[in-house]
């Protein structure tokens, strides 16, 4: 963690793509053979198991082994956490995300590595182990999702003309009042909930069009997500209609929106909140 800025220059991009998607995958088969592990919890009161430390040992110890001067931020190094962006160059990860939804033998649990570079997220990978579905930024540019078993991938490209119903994605396992009340606003919209970082893939997958978030997220949980669906064609932004941007002190980031093309000022419901 001790890398200058000045020190730092972007990975390559396709070597980076390449071993993400290695390291995701390997991660994501962790999860799955330790499913029905003990739950524990962290001095925030948030849970962790066996199976987020294993999959974070895989994405760290392979990430430091190929680029070891860039820092590594994830959310099971709690220490790392207050001063916010180590350099202008880091990767920032949520090895398992959906933990409640995994210890519950739910589905909808995601890895999560994302590249930042001064303040963007220049590079992501989500991968869904349960869904056998992996999404990845692509370094010529472009998205894609990948079905692990079967090898099949196709582009990824966010809805882009009138859509009705619009679709919104809600959290499943986070009580939301405010964001409960923003969908409540815009009675046409169609309300899917589902967990984790999987709600940005199905805005960049054009299965939804738009994912509010108006409670309290920290930056592991999108950034890879964002990542993916601008990749994909879509924004990301908070509510005063700034991209966002993550290395915030504590990675807590803002409420935001993160939309298609086809969820716009013009549509019925609005765009802001």
């Amino acid at each position: 963690m001790s890398a200058t800025p000045s020190a730092l220059t972007p990975p390559d991009p396709f070597a980076l793509a390449a071993l993400s998607r290695t390291l995701a995958l390997e991660a994501g088969e962790a999860i799955l053979r330790l499913r029905g592990c003990a739950t524990k919890a962290k001095a925030d009161g948030s849970p962790v198991t066996e199976a987020d430390l294993a999959a974070n040992a895989i994405l760290e110890e392979g990430l430091r082994s190929a680029y070891p001067k860039i820092p590594i931020v994830t959310e099971e190094r709690e220490a790392d956490h207050a001063s916010g962006a180590p350099a202008e160059i880091f990767f920032l990860l949520d090895p398992l995300d959906g933990t409640k939804d995994y210890a519950r033998g739910g589905e909808d649990f995601t890895v999560n590595l994302a590249l930042i570079v001064r303040g963007a997220p220049w590079a992501g990978v989500v991968y869904a182990p349960a869904h056998d579905r992996l999404y990845r930024s692509l370094p010529e540019g472009g998205a894609e999702e990948e079905t692990p078993s079967t090898g099949l991938r196709r582009a990824l490209r966010v809805r882009r003309g009138p859509q009705e119903p619009l679709t919104a994605v809600f959290s499943k396992s986070h009580e939301e009042a405010r964001t409960r009340a923003w969908l409540a606003e815009r009675p046409g919209l169609r309300v899917v909930q589902i967990g984790s970082s999987l709600k940005f893939c199905l805005v960049a997958s054009g299965e939804a069009d738009v994912y509010p978030r108006l409670s309290r997220i920290r930056e592991w949980d999108i950034a890879a997500g964002d990542a993916v669906l601008r990749a994909a064609g879509g924004v990301a932004q908070d509510l005063a209609g700034a991209p966002l941007l993550y290395g915030a002190p504590g990675f807590v980031a803002p409420e935001f929106l993160a939309f298609a093309p086809s969820y716009s000022d013009s549509s019925p419901q609005g765009r802001h909140a």
